[in-house]
């Protein structure tokens, strides 16, 4: 019985050592995951340039409405409606005769006038040398000297009324002052023009072009707190370049310069006009167009610029992983700006100079594993497109009618647009 306890105990002891023993051995270490492949880009402060873009309207820069400056029978229009015509061309006849008349008219009391003038200038030379030697009294010089101007005046009247009737003779003849692209007539051949129905048609000067847009007052007011912390710099005195994309995308060759700026906000829409003046020398913009305007010449000095992909956005906000000196990745919090266009997005805060961020591969990450970073090779860039040829205007040799309306322009959702 004694012996069979001691059995037991020792058993226990052997099984509690045994316990013991393998509770101290510690369990094995799971291994450690692989390096995890990712593209990189280190961040190098650089000088970019700023582009604003606006949804603006062609303007021309000198519209003329072509008015009849005389009533009369509207004989013939004598221009193609919507074609190109220059200064001085004939757009209108007017009957001619009842101002000829007038013409006519006016010469004939031109002339009596002028007769009745000689015979007062002869009488009042016979009368001076008889009035010298007291033959007629001083009051028949006095007569004769009040005639004779009489006569002079009604001479000048007439020939005021000759140049009148002349004028309005040369009124039936409607020119037009400027060269431009005229509008369709808007009184028919034959029609009595009078001052109730005296407008005729609109010339509308095709070059310069006038480019005009508006600018909320929360852009301006971003801009110059932009400026006021270095985060800007704009040209000297304002002097932005202006330049023109089509609604399909296309860059207008020529660029322009802001030429107005509105003395006030509008009322209504709280924006601020500002106005730009383009050559057109091959009137490929026409009145009323709506296009693009790009303004060129701002800078955002020792800025940083991430590729789009290396942007990702949390429950927190926008974020970005960076790979540190021991190839360890980590999440970084940051504050996005506007879209650079081609690069990517300006980062105001949370990256400096030198800092390594992962492009490709960022969502395979957690924070502290080991990142094998690779440099990040940007896509090529696409070619913008540029007008290189115009299509004739309407009236010209080779003009066409446009196989379909033109596009509608649709704001650009980045490029700047926020400035």
């Amino acid at each position: 019985m004694v012996s069979g306890k001691r059995i037991r105990a020792a058993a226990s002891i052997v099984v509690c050592a045994a316990t013991l023993a393998g509770c101290s051995r510690e369990a094995p270490k799971p291994p450690a995951p692989p390096p995890v492949d990712v593209s990189v880009v280190t961040i190098v402060p650089h000088d970019i340039p700023v582009t604003a873009v606006f949804v603006a309207q062609t303007q021309s820069s000198q519209a003329v409405n072509i008015q009849a400056r005389v009533s009369g029978f509207l004989d013939k229009r004598l221009y193609v409606e919507g074609s190109l015509v220059k200064s001085g061309q004939v757009l209108f006849q007017m009957d001619p005769k009842p101002f000829q008349v007038q013409v006519d008219g006016a010469k004939a009391a031109l002339q009596r006038n002028q007769a009745a003038a000689e015979v007062a200038r002869a009488n009042l030379a016979r009368t001076k040398p008889l009035v010298a030697q007291n033959a007629l009294s001083q009051k028949d010089l006095d007569d004769a000297q009040g005639q004779y101007e009489q006569a002079q005046a009604a001479v000048e009247q007439s020939k005021a009324q000759l140049e009148q009737a002349n004028l309005n003779l040369s009124y039936t003849t409607i020119r037009s002052p400027v060269t431009g692209v005229a509008s369709f007539a808007q009184v028919a051949d034959g029609t009595y023009v009078s001052p109730a129905n005296a407008q005729l048609t609109t010339v509308s000067v095709l070059s310069p072009m006038w480019i005009s847009f508006s600018v909320s007052e929360n852009q301006i007011d971003r801009v110059r707190d932009d400026v006021r912390a270095g985060r800007l710099r704009v040209p000297e005195g304002g002097r932005f370049t202006v330049q023109v994309e089509l609604a399909d995308g296309t860059v207008f060759p020529h660029t322009g310069k802001i030429t107005f700026a509105a003395p006030s906000f509008s009322s209504t829409t709280g924006t601020f006009q500002l106005r730009a003046t383009v050559d057109n020398p091959d009137g490929l913009l026409r009145p009323n167009q709506y296009v693009r305007a790009r303004l060129l010449g701002a800078v955002s000095p020792n800025a940083i610029v991430v590729p789009q992909r290396a942007v990702q956005q949390g429950a927190k906000g926008h974020f970005v992983w960076v790979v540190d000196g021991k190839d360890h990745a980590e999440q970084r919090p940051v504050v996005v700006g506007d879209w650079y266009g081609g690069e990517g997005w300006i980062v105001s805060e949370g990256l400096a100079a030198g800092d390594v961020v992962v492009v490709d591969g960022g969502l395979k990450l957690t924070s502290g594993v080991v990142a094998k970073a690779t440099p990040w090779a940007p896509p090529a860039a696409p070619v913008a497109k540029t007008v290189t040829a115009a299509p004739p205007l309407a009236g010209e040799p080779g003009a066409r009618a446009p196989a379909g309306a033109a596009k509608p322009v649709s704001p650009s959702p980045a490029t700047g647009a926020a400035r």
